[in-house]
């Protein structure tokens, strides 16, 4: 895979390293001088101490034959342009990092594949493990929507009855599903089924079309959550 990356900054340098080091072929645009020194001593790939807003840049970085750009800089306008650009020029896959949440919408209009602020996103994680410890990972979907992993506590009210039992006697709303199941006698991770029994200390994956909120995390037996969570903070 060819792939064209702008921007060889915090973002950016790691992405240099993860894409060289899967072997793929990469093409760096940087336009600060030690940047692109630095980034072309240390990693095998081509640099360009250039700028990504000029559509001759992206021509010499090879567009007609990249699979991918991924623009990373700390400017959403520029990120935006240089989108514009690599769509004009037929780049198959472009993406873009996004820094304001307020601009989303305008790369999503324009057609880009966009990843929110890295450092928003690894904070917002920082603060969800203390606000809502009982979460092990979580990944929103959509505006509020969030797919979870929890682990389920002595006493839940769901310890110890099948996803029937549990949907009859409402403990899983039409918004909740969960759709796997990590057992520590088990080999490999269990799909549930209808008569599948939860069981105290499984680690659940679960889908919740409300999000991750203390009444949906309460079913699983971490009650700690409704005093963390009783103000309602969405991240």
């Amino acid at each position: 895979m060819y792939i064209i990356i702008v921007g060889a900054g915090d973002i950016g340098t790691p992405l240099i390293g993860i894409a060289t080091g899967a072997g793929y072929e990469v093409v760096v645009i940087e336009s600060d001088p030690e940047k692109a020194d630095q980034i072309a001593s240390e990693y095998d790939c081509m640099v360009l101490n250039a700028d990504a807003t000029v559509k001759e840049t992206l021509v010499d970085a090879g567009s007609d034959r990249a699979d991918a750009i991924i623009t990373t800089t700390d400017q959403d306008a520029t990120n935006v342009m240089v989108s514009l650009l690599a769509q004009e020029l037929g780049i198959p896959d472009v993406v873009s990092v996004v820094h304001s949440p307020e601009h989303m919408n305008l790369f999503r209009q324009i057609g880009v594949n966009t990843m929110q602020n890295p450092q928003r996103l690894i904070a917002e994680s920082l603060f969800r493990s203390v606000d809502r410890p009982s979460i092990v990972d979580y990944m929103r979907v959509g505006d509020v929507a969030e797919v979870f992993e929890i682990t389920v506590a002595e006493e839940a009210p769901i310890a110890g009855k099948t996803l029937v039992e549990a949907d009859e006697e409402g403990l899983v709303g039409d918004e909740t599903l969960i759709v796997a199941i990590e057992r520590e006698d088990a080999d490999a991770p269990i799909t549930p089924r209808g008569q599948t029994r939860i069981e105290t200390g499984d680690l659940l994956t679960v889908y919740s079309g409300t999000g991750a909120t203390p009444d949906v995390t309460d079913i699983f037996g971490h009650y700690e959550d409704q005093e963390n969570g009783s103000n309602g903070v969405s991240l």
